[in-house]
C-alpha cells in the first residue's frame, strides 16, 4: 500500500445516492472538484414501491470514474438500506434494486410485530421492524422472484446492499462493510457478524450474503483509465457525511436534509442504551485493528420530499417564495404542518401516521402554509436531535448539510428551536468529501487535509423553546393512525 510518496495525491469519491451518482475528487492540497453527476430513473410500479435499475446505476458509476482522471484511491458511499439480488455467474440482477423508501413489506413486518418479534430484532440488531431496513426486502425477493429461487437452488444467488453488487461487478469482490451490514436487520451489532436467527426470521439464506469487511483498507481493485486503482473505502452515505463533517468524538453530530432528514451523533466505542427515546444505536464505521465507532441514528421520512410535494400542489414555483416571511412563526400563531407524508420516523416509527395541517382558517394564506411546512420539517427534525441530546449529550454546535440548508428561514428557525449553533459548510458535497477522506485514510495516508472551504455559523435567538415543542408534539399526536 502506498504511503506518503504518492503519484497524484488525488482521491475519488463515488457518491451513489437515491436520485443520482456523482464523483468528487479531493486533492492533497485541499482542492475539491466534481467533474460529473448523473441522475437515474425512479421506478414506481405500484403505490409505495420504489425501485432502481442496478445496471443503469453501475453504468453511471463507471462513467463517473472514467471522468475523474488519474487518482490514487477510490471510496464508494451508497444508499445504505437499498438492496439487490443477482446471479453470481453472470453478474446480472434478478430484479430491480429495491430502494430504502419502498414500503411493500409493511404487512409482512406487521405479522412479525404481532408475533412479538420486534424486541428480539432490536436487541440483536438495534433496529425496529420497519420497511426502511434491508432484511424484509431481501425476504420479499426470495418469496416473489422465481429467478432468485432458481439461482438459490443452483448455489448461484447473491444478495446484499447495493455496495456489494457494485464491488462484485467492479472489482470481483463480494464484500460489504460493517456500516452497511448493520443497516440490514441481519447483522448482530454485539457479535459483529451475520446472525443465523435473524436470517432465518426474514427468510434470507446466510450463505448468500457478502463478506463483511472493515470500512477502509484494501477492498478491491478497479481497472480504469489504464491502471488498477484500489478501492480503499466503503460506507453508507449517511456515515460518510458524519466523517465529512469532521465528527470524530463522542457528542459530535451532523444532520443531512435530503429526501428525508438523517441525523447521526457519535457515542464512541460502546453501544448507546437507547431505551424509550426511539433512536437507533448504529455502527458508523470500523477501521482495521480498532473497535467499531458507534452512534445514534434518527430520521424523518419527509424533508425535501415534502417541499417537492407542496410545489407539485402549485403552492409555489420559485424557491424564493420560501425565503421571506413577514409574520411571526406559524407555530406561534397556531398553524402547524406535520410532514408525515410517508409516516412518522424517529422517535415514533409509525407508518400509520399521515401528513397533517393543523390550525387552518379562512385567514390562512399561501405564505402562512409555506412557512408552516418549513417549520414542520425543522420541528420534526428537532424532535430527533433533542432526543439524542437527552440520551447522549451533544456539543453546542451541530453541523448540517443538504438542500434545505440553503434556506435562511429554515436554518434560523431550526437553530432557535434547538438552542444550538449550526455549522453550514460552504461546499455542500460533505458526504462525498467524507468518502474521499476515508479513501485517503484507507490508502495509509496519515493526518488531515486542510480543505479549501469555509463555513457559515447560525446562532440561536431566544424563544420559548419548551412551549413551541410541547405544542408541536401534541399536534403530531393527531397525525397518528390516520392512514388506512
Amino acid at each position: 500500500m502506498k504511503g506518503k510518496n504518492m503519484l497524484n495525491q488525488r482521491y475519488a469519491a463515488i457518491d451513489q445516492g437515491t436520485t443520482g451518482t456523482r464523483i468528487v475528487i479531493v486533492e492533497e492540497n485541499g482542492e475539491i472538484h466534481s467533474p460529473m453527476a448523473i441522475p437515474h430513473q425512479q421506478i414506481t410500479p405500484e403505490n409505495g414501491w420504489v425501485e432502481h435499475d442496478a445496471e443503469e446505476i453501475l453504468n453511471n458509476i463507471q462513467h463517473c470514474l472514467a471522468s475523474g482522471g488519474e487518482v490514487d484511491a477510490i471510496g464508494l458511499c451508497h444508499q445504505g438500506e437499498s438492496i439487490v439480488a443477482w446471479d453470481s455467474v453472470t453478474g446480472k440482477p434478478v430484479y430491480h434494486a429495491i430502494v430504502w423508501q419502498d414500503m411493500r413489506t409493511e404487512s409482512a413486518l406487521a405479522v412479525l410485530k404481532d408475533e412479538g418479534k420486534e424486541a428480539l430484532v432490536q436487541e440483536k440488531t438495534g433496529l425496529p421492524l420497519d420497511p426502511y431496513f434491508s432484511a424484509s426486502k431481501m425476504g420479499w425477493i426470495l418469496n416473489n422472484v422465481a429467478k432468485a429461487s432458481e439461482l438459490l437452488q443452483k448455489g448461484q444467488l447473491r444478495i446484499g446492499t447495493m455496495d456489494s453488487f457494485f464491488m462484485d461487478r467492479l472489482c470481483g469482490e463480494f464484500v460489504t462493510d460493517f456500516s452497511a451490514a448493520s443497516r440490514t436487520s441481519l447483522f448482530n451489532i454485539h457479535t459483529l457478524a451475520w446472525d443465523v436467527e435473524m436470517c432465518e426470521l426474514f427468510g434470507v439464506p446466510i450463505h448468500c450474503l457478502p463478506e463483511v469487511k472493515d470500512t477502509i483498507g484494501e477492498l478491491g481493485l478497479y481497472h480504469c483509465n489504464g491502471k488498477d486503482i484500489p478501492v480503499t473505502a466503503l460506507i453508507v452515505d449517511q456515515f460518510a457525511g458524519v466523517f465529512g463533517h469532521g465528527c470524530r468524538d463522542s457528542g459530535d453530530a451532523k444532520v443531512t436534509f435530503g429526501t428525508g432528514t438523517f441525523a447521526q451523533a457519535l457515542t464512541g466505542n460502546e453501544i448507546a442504551e437507547f431505551g424509550e427515546y426511539g433512536l437507533l444505536p448504529t455502527l458508523c464505521w470500523k477501521f482495521p485493528n480498532e473497535q467499531p465507532v458507534y452512534g445514534l441514528d434518527g430520521g424523518v421520512y419527509n424533508a425535501a420530499s415534502a417541499i417537492n410535494w407542496v410545489r407539485s400542489l402549485g403552492l409555489f414555483t420559485d424557491f424564493d417564495a420560501l425565503e421571506n416571511f413577514h409574520k411571526d412563526s406559524a407555530i406561534s400563531r397556531g398553524l402547524a404542518f406535520v410532514p408525515a407524508l410517508s409516516g412518522l420516523g424517529c422517535p415514533y416509527w409509525d407508518r400509520s401516521a399521515a401528513g397533517l395541517w393543523a390550525g387552518l382558517s379562512l385567514e390562512t394564506t399561501r405564505e402562512d402554509m409555506l412557512q408552516s411546512v418549513l417549520e414542520g420539517i425543522a420541528l420534526r427534525s428537532a424532535e430527533v436531535i433533542l432526543s439524542m441530546d437527552k440520551l447522549s449529550p451533544l456539543g453546542k454546535r451541530i453541523s448540517i448539510d443538504g438542500g434545505l440548508t440553503q434556506n435562511k428561514y429554515f436554518k434560523q428557525f431550526l437553530s432557535d428551536v434547538l438552542n444550538k449553533e449550526l455549522i453550514v459548510p460552504e461546499n455542500n458535497e460533505v458526504t462525498s468529501i467524507g468518502t474521499a477522506l476515508l479513501a485517503r485514510k484507507g490508502l495509509g495516508v496519515e493526518g488531515e487535509i486542510q480543505l479549501n472551504q469555509s463555513a457559515e455559523i447560525i446562532y440561536p435567538r431566544e424563544i420559548n423553546q419548551t412551549e413551541i415543542l410541547n405544542k408541536y408534539k401534541e399536534i403530531v399526536s393527531r397525525s397518528r393512525e390516520l392512514r388506512s
